[in-house]
This record gives C-alpha cells, structure tokens and sequence, in this order.
C-alpha cells in the first residue's frame, strides 16, 4: 500500500512540473521549474524518469540545492546532467546556473566560460524571467572580474525588463559601477541610455566643491530630460543636492603651538592658510579661519562648547595622538571632525570623525599594489628594526598577500656591518658558497665558481631612511643581487638634488608625493618661496596641511559617494569605510642621480 501512494506522489510530482513549465517552441525546449518539492524528491523521481525528464527534474533539485547555499551538493547534481544532450532553454538553465555557482565559489571567469555556450543566443526567446536572472549574472561576474563597463552596459541593457525593487537596486548599481571608473573611461559607448550614464559620471567626477558637483548634475538634468537617471537620481546624488544646500563657514583649526610637535604643527598651518588665502585670490567665499591651541587645551568638552558657540561647522585636528584616540573612543561628537593623526587601527570611531595624515602604511600598501600592477608575484623586505619597521612590513604583507603575493622572507636592518650578512642570508648566497666548498673539496683543486643567489625572487621592499638605503643599494650589487628590483616607500627621499647621493640609489622606484615631483603647481611655487624648507621633505606637511584645506568642505561628499577622490598635493585621495583617508601615490625612479617621474599603472 506504501509503495503505491509513494508511486502516486511520484505521478503527481511529473504532473506539477509539467503544469509549471514554460511551453516555448519545441525546437526550444522546456524550461525547469522547481515545484513544493525537496531535492530528495526530485532527485528519486529522476531516477525514475526518462533521459529528457530527469535532466529537468536535476535541474530543478540543483536549483534548489544552490537556493539553500548547498553549494557542494548543487554542483554533484549539475555534474550528473549532460548539457550537451539538453535542448537550448535547459542548456541556457543549466549555464546560467553553473555561472551562479562559479560565483558563489568566486571564480568570475569560470562564470563568464559557462555564459559563452552557443544556446546564450536564443536567450531572448525565454520568458523575461529567465532572461533577467541570466543577464544579472552576467553582469555580476564581469564585475567580479574587474570589467567595470562592461558590466555597467549589461545592467543598463536589462534594465527595461525590470520593475520594482529590483529595478531600483538595478538603478543604483549602475551608478556605483560607472562612477568607481576614472574619467579616461566616461566615453560614449554607442548607447543612448548608456551614454547618458556615462556624461552624468563625467560630469559629477570633473567637478570640484558639492556646489559645482550640483550645478554639473543640473546642466546634465537639462540635455537629457528623459534619461532614467534624471527622473530618479542615484541615491548619493540625491544625498549630494541636500549637502550643497548647507555651505562650510567657519572652521576651527585646533594645532599644538608649543611642545614636541609644534614644528610639525606650524608647517601644518602654514598650508592650510596659504590654501585659504589662494582660495581668497581666486575671488571664492573660503570659509573663515579660527586658530585654536590643542597644547593649552583642558579638556576637549570645553574646546567643542567653545568652537560651537563661535559659531564652527567644522573642526580640522588635533595632530596629537592621545587626543585622537580619545576622540575615536567617543560614540558622538558636537561637531565634524578632521583629526590630523590616526587612532588605533581596525577601531571604529565616531560618525563624525575622519582621519588624515601621511602614514606610513598608506605607503607600503601603495607599493603591493604597484608591485602587483607590474606583474610581480615574489617578494623579500628590508625594513627598520623598531615599532615603525613592524607597522609597515605588516601593512606590506597584508596588502600584499590579499593580491595574491608571497612574501618569501624579511630582515629587520639597523647596524650597518650586519647589512651585508642580512641581504646575504635573504637571498641564501652563503648556502652558494657552501655547495662551492663542498664541489672543490670532492672534486679537488681551485674552481672558479661564483656565488649565485636564489632565482625565486622577483623585486624587494624596501622602507628605509635614505641614510639606510644609500648603503643598501650597493651593498646588494655587491651580494650579487643588484639586477633585483626595488620598490620604496618614500622616505628613503629627502627631496633634494644632491646628483651624487642620488646615484647610490640607481634604479629604485618608490612612490612620493606630488608635492616633491610636481613643482610647478602654483601653490607649491607660492608656499616654497615664502618657505623655502618646503621644498625638501618639510614640504610634505605644508602639503597635507593644503590638502586638510581642501578636504575640510568635502568630507560629506567623500562619505556620500565613496568612489570619489580628491586630487590632492600628498596623493589622490579617498575615503575608506573606518572614514580614514587614503592616498594613492605617483612613482618616480631615480637614474644617473636624477629623479625620473614614472608612468601611472594601469591597474
């Protein structure tokens, strides 16, 4: 009796799915359709079924097993299922669910293999349903691998066939696509509504201040009247018209002016002012400037009660670290805040506090991304010994091995007379030398043999003083590694033209700011000839302290739309989710004692 009512359930199962699917033309083929069915109950009645309908009732059940992020049993069943032998809508199923497994799994490109089968031609011919999840896929896998417009094309090409929230998310995701792209990128594509998205990021990215970010998007509104993005702006721009509404007027500049940090602090200040008073000379409306002393402060209460009732939107500092640290520890602050130093890392601050400054990790985070841009897959390092040293080598390495780098080995450097053993011992010359000794000594007599270095090493990282590397660079070629490349942070730079100490240094690429490799700016020339230390490595203060100015009225704009950046003179400059800025630097090389600036990556 059992075995009968199970049979009877089985009946009833091939009935529902008949009922459910699509009925396209036979050429075409059916389309799976998972029914109130568990995957057990499918599978049974596959193996029941004839060819055609156990491909559909497989398909179902690996459909639903990826549903419930089964993603292991999903595949086990796709792989009983012989796409070849299937009519054009399941071989399409079949694709597109193979495709949101390879994502799931985080390979794009084996996604994009599976959406390449010749029956992704008919797809138009499918119900809009299946055409929607199969584009979305798409879409989704050319993202993850890194075709940004590509991507940003597919969305706009289904979004038509969308309604709902799904066309709103759809909607938004093209904006934070097209507008993740650098400006190079923003031309016509050939299509109308994909063309529009594109003059619209155009036009917000080539603005400056949210006031001319608000009057691009307007001038943009008015030539296109009907395109979708103007009859619903992304959310950011929607974000961004309530910012321009409520303009920056008054700033509180809270620096140290006495103490161990009141040289930093003058440089600091000397930039933000100059920058203030360059806005002045240009005929804009800067906000006006209050100076305040963080080293006579008594308590950072009474220093927000008192800048508030002066009236300021805006507070830019402390520089001082323990002030810092106590700000991220808060849960809210009186008033936005612009620090000038970091807290503790990985901690989550207040919503209204941001964090600049020139931090070496920045740096070193910048040097695995162009080390990898440059196709380099092997890494040693050559840090200080110290606190310093440790930061940056864990930067390094973090940044580094999330690319996919190895990170063979590193030294710690501090005494000059241990340099020449450590660079030795990294590339491993003294186990060369060893296997020299122990050939004569078989083979006896005089060999001429000389030590050769491990292979397996394609450049260095190097964050030294240029004290350190000016030693480092020859004592490499005397260890037979001088054909290595290098990569530095900046501070092996003191910004001088000093030809013979430069040429010591032969060869080594490193990231700097464009203050110190793009002199001719005329707020460099300005601040340099009223300050002449401004031009060595001093200068990299005065420039954030420029750079403060300028993010000061942006930082809702950066927080509203994450993609922008500001073109600043300590690098291109952007918002991380922990509200703390970051730098992305130039690159110069030095040759024959000149420093040479290089050519940006491409990626």
């Amino acid at each position: 009796m059992i075995a009968c009512l199970r049979q009877l359930s089985l009946l009833c199962l091939v009935a529902i799915l008949a009922a459910c699917s699509s009925s396209p033309s036979s050429s075409l083929g059916e389309l799976p359709r998972t029914p109130q069915a568990s995957i057990e109950q499918l599978l049974q009645q596959a193996d029941a079924s004839e060819p055609e309908e156990a491909a559909l009732l497989r398909l179902s059940a690996a459909d639903l097993a990826l549903g419930q992020n089964d993603q292991g049993r999903a595949a086990r069943i796709l792989e009983q299922v012989p796409l070849e032998g299937l009519k054009p809508a399941q071989q399409i199923f079949a694709s597109t669910l193979s495709a949101e497994l390879a994502l799931a799994r985080n390979k794009p490109k084996a996604a994009l293999q599976a959406l390449s089968h010749p029956s992704l031609e008919r797809l138009g011919e499918l119900p809009v349903e299946q055409q929607v999840r199969t584009q979305l896929v798409r879409a989704r896998a050319l993202q993850a691998d890194g075709q940004t417009l590509a991507a940003a094309r597919e969305r706009v090409f289904i979004a038509p066939l969308l309604s709902g929230e799904a066309a709103t998310a759809n909607h938004e995701a093209i904006w934070a696509l097209l507008s993740s792209l650098p400006s190079e990128q923003l031309q016509n594509g050939g299509d109308t509504d994909l063309d529009g998205w594109l003059a619209l990021a155009s036009a917000v990215k080539g603005a400056g201040t949210i006031q001319q970010q608000q009057a691009a998007i307007d001038s943009w509104r008015q030539q296109h009247p009907q395109h979708p993005a103007a009859l619903q702006l992304p959310q950011p721009l929607r974000q961004l018209q309530a910012l321009s509404s409520q303009p920056l007027s008054k700033i509180a500049l809270l620096l140290p002016q006495e103490g161990q940090l009141a040289s930093v602090a003058r440089a600091l200040r000397d930039g933000f002012l100059a920058a203030h008073y360059q806005a002045q000379q240009a005929g804009q409306n800067p906000p006006a400037i209050e100076l305040y002393d963080s080293s006579r402060l008594s308590s950072l209460d009474d220093f927000y009660r008192q800048a508030q009732a002066a009236g300021a939107q805006l507070v830019v500092g402390p520089l001082e670290k323990p002030l810092v640290k106590q700000l991220s520890e808060r849960e809210q602050l009186p008033l936005t805040t612009l620090a000038l130093n970091y807290g503790d890392a990985g901690r989550e601050g207040p919503p209204q506090l941001f964090q600049f400054g020139l931090a070496a990790e920045d740096e070193a985070r910048e040097v695995a991304r162009r080390a990898w841009a440059d196709g380099m897959r092997r890494a040693v390092a050559l840090v200080p010994r110290g606190d310093w040293g440790d930061r940056v080598l864990a930067a390094f390495s973090q940044s580094w091995q999330a690319a996919g780098g190895s990170l063979i080995a590193a030294e710690h450097v501090d005494q000059p007379v241990e340099l020449a053993q450590q660079i030795a011992d990294l590339f491993q010359l003294r186990q060369s030398e060893a296997r020299a000794k122990r050939l004569q000594s078989t083979l006896g007599g005089q060999i001429a043999a000389q030590p050769a270095r491990r292979q397996d090493i394609d450049f260095i990282f190097l964050a030294a003083t240029p004290q350190q590397a000016q030693q480092i660079k020859p004592t490499l070629a005397f260890q037979y590694a001088g054909d290595v490349p290098v990569y530095a942070t900046s501070h092996l730079y003191s910004g001088g033209a000093d030809q013979a100490q430069n040429l010591d240094l032969e060869g080594i690429r490193f990231c700097e700011t464009p203050w110190l490799l793009e002199t001719n700016d005329p707020l460099h020339q300005q601040i340099s000839s009223q300050w002449p230390q401004a031009a060595g490595s001093l200068g990299r203060l005065y420039a954030m302290g420029v750079d403060a100015y300028r993010l000061a009225p942006r930082l809702s704009q950066l927080k509203a739309m994450p993609d922008n950046q500001v073109d600043g003179l300590t690098g291109s400059l952007s918002l991380n989710p922990n509200q703390r800025i970051q730098r992305q630097l130039p690159w110069a090389e030095f040759r024959n004692g000149q420093v040479q600036r290089l050519p940006d990556s491409l990626n």
